[in-house]
């Protein structure tokens, strides 16, 4: 069920797998494979790779402990339209908030072949087996270069990094927030951005989007990007 969305800071997150099985992914496997299957017709481009989902977490003096257990993505896509009924599994990934230096944020508008389809929301993607470090750690600062670069071509070494994390915690969805500062002021940052985006055969985003404040809000931003924005422009 979805949640007013809060943010909450934290100075370090400290994420492992453990080998946990999800029992929904278990019990209603043909169900979930009969839709996964529904639909990649509609949706050729669907795959149904390996994802880390959050199982259980705590929280203590500013750093958030959490464990994720390893599914097909088939499961996850078949968890949240059923409604998220199991309520042990938290939707938990890394986000980069591109910031650029005229202060604007810069969000991806999802292409029409992505599962979130015309959504508006910070580069971001349901950490996998390749965000694994050191045997067990699931490590959001690799996962959130990745992901900035995979969707945006933009060189991470290129950006400050803020210190910490903002978390939006939304129900069973919790977003990791991290803030990269861009040298470059918002338009030619999104001129760069998209630039990147031409060279790829089938780039995920589909436009880049500014916002410099509420007014610029848009009906298709997802919850934890109008929450984590809201926030920041009401505290800068």
């Amino acid at each position: 069920m979805s949640q007013t969305p809060y943010v909450r800071h934290f100075d370090r997150l400290d994420f492992g797998l453990d080998n946990s099985v999800w029992d929904f992914a278990r019990e209603r496997h043909a169900e979930i494979d009969a839709l996964f299957a529904e639909l990649k017709r509609a949706q050729p481009a669907l795959f149904n790779g390996r994802v880390l989902l959050m199982h259980r977490y705590a929280i203590d003096n500013g750093t958030m402990r959490g464990a994720f257990l390893e599914a097909d993505y088939a499961s996850f896509v078949a968890w949240q339209r059923w409604g998220r009924e199991d309520a042990r599994i938290y939707d938990c990934f890394a986000a980069a908030a591109i910031q650029s230096t005229d202060g604007a944020f810069l969000l991806g508008v999802m292409g029409r072949h992505t599962y979130n389809a015309g959504q508006i929301y910070f580069p971001c993607g349901t950490p996998d087996p390749s965000d694994i470090v050191n045997g067990s750690t699931v490590d959001f600062d690799f996962s959130v270069r990745r992901e900035l670069q995979e969707e945006t071509g933009l060189d991470p070494e290129a950006l400050t990094v803020e210190p910490g994390w903002s978390l939006v915690f939304e129900g069973s969805l919790i977003a990791g927030i991290k803030v990269m500062r861009s040298p470059l002021a918002a338009e030619p940052l999104r001129a760069l951005i998209l630039e990147n985006m031409a060279r790829e055969r089938q780039p995920e985003l589909a436009d880049i989007r500014i916002i410099r404040g509420p007014a610029d809000f848009d009906p298709m931003m997802r919850g934890f990007a109008k929450a984590f924005l809201a926030h920041r422009f009401s505290v800068a």
